[in-house]
This record gives structure tokens, C-alpha cells and sequence, in this order.
């Protein structure tokens, strides 16, 4: 029983020699397992710390881009609007421009139809002029050939009538 006692009772020799086994013990997993443990960690923690930044420049770059975009969307439509307000006032000014060419070539015909109408008028005139000369130059030979009673003067009215008209 002797040497289970040994085993079992506390003495100044096993407690020194725990305390060197355990502080033995402590100086191994502190060299081969808490430094490695501690450098895996702090490679960890920068990776992470990495990662952090990484997003946060990735996000204030696409705040930039999403920047740039609203305002490139705005010129944009800033541009369309001008562009459509040139075109209008161009098509609105070559309108006019076609309205009043068609007004002077419009007032131009006018005028020469006019122009026309009165060159045959005067054309009309003057051969109903030189007709009724004619006719009245034939009555009055007829009326000097004889001598005119009532009858005979109606017959020549109705004469001049028929070729006059």
C-alpha cells in the first residue's frame, strides 16, 4: 500500500515536479501552439480588417459611379431636350419659310392670271370693236344701197344681232 500511498499524498518533490512539468508544458504549447495561433490570428484579423477596406472603397466607388451616371443620365436628357428644341424650331422656321414661298408663288400666279385675263380682255374688246365697225360699216353701205322702211330696219338689227351675238 505503500506505493499507492505515494500516489495519492502530496509532497514537496511532487509538487515541485508538477510545477516544472506544468510550467515545462506551458513553455512547449506556448511555443508550438499559442505563437502560431496568435500569428494565424493576427493574419486572420488583417485579412478581415483587408476585406473591410476593400468594401469600403468598393462602395464610395460605386457611390462615385452611380454619381457620374445620375449626371450623365441628366445631360443626357438635357441634350435630348435641346436637341428636340432645335429641331422644332428648324422645322418651324422652314415652314414658314415654305408658307411664304408658297403665298409668292401663289400671288405671283394670281397676278399673271390676272395679267392674262386682262391681255384677253382687251384682246375680246378690241375684236368686238373691230366686229361692230365691221357690221356697222356693212349697215351703213346697206342703208346707203336703199332706202330703209320699218321692216327692213328690223331685219337689219336682227342681222347684227345674230352675228354680234
Amino acid at each position: 500500500m505503500e506505493i499507492f500511498q505515494n500516489f495519492v499524498t502530496i509532497g514537496g518533490w511532487n509538487i515541485f515536479v508538477t510545477l516544472c512539468n506544468t510550467f515545462i508544458t506551458y513553455l512547449i504549447v506556448r511555443k508550438f501552439l499559442f505563437k502560431p495561433v496568435r500569428k494565424m490570428l493576427a493574419a486572420r484579423s488583417e485579412e478581415v480588417q483587408a476585406m473591410y477596406d476593400q468594401a469600403e472603397s468598393d462602395r464610395a466607388e460605386a457611390a462615385a459611379m452611380k454619381k457620374d451616371y445620375t449626371e450623365s443620365i441628366a445631360n443626357a436628357k438635357a441634350e435630348a431636350a435641346q436637341i428636340t428644341q432645335t429641331a422644332t424650331r428648324r422645322a418651324t422656321v422652314r415652314s414658314e419659310e415654305i408658307l411664304a414661298e408658297a403665298n409668292r408663288q401663289a400671288a405671283d400666279m394670281k397676278k399673271k392670271a390676272e395679267q392674262s385675263i386682262e391681255m384677253e380682255r382687251k384682246k375680246a374688246m378690241n375684236e368686238i370693236k373691230d366686229e361692230i365697225a365691221g357690221l356697222s360699216i356693212m349697215i351703213a353701205s346697206k342703208v346707203v344701197e336703199k332706202d330703209i322702211n320699218q321692216k327692213d330696219h328690223e331685219r337689219l338689227i336682227e342681222e347684227f344681232i345674230d352675228k354680234v351675238g
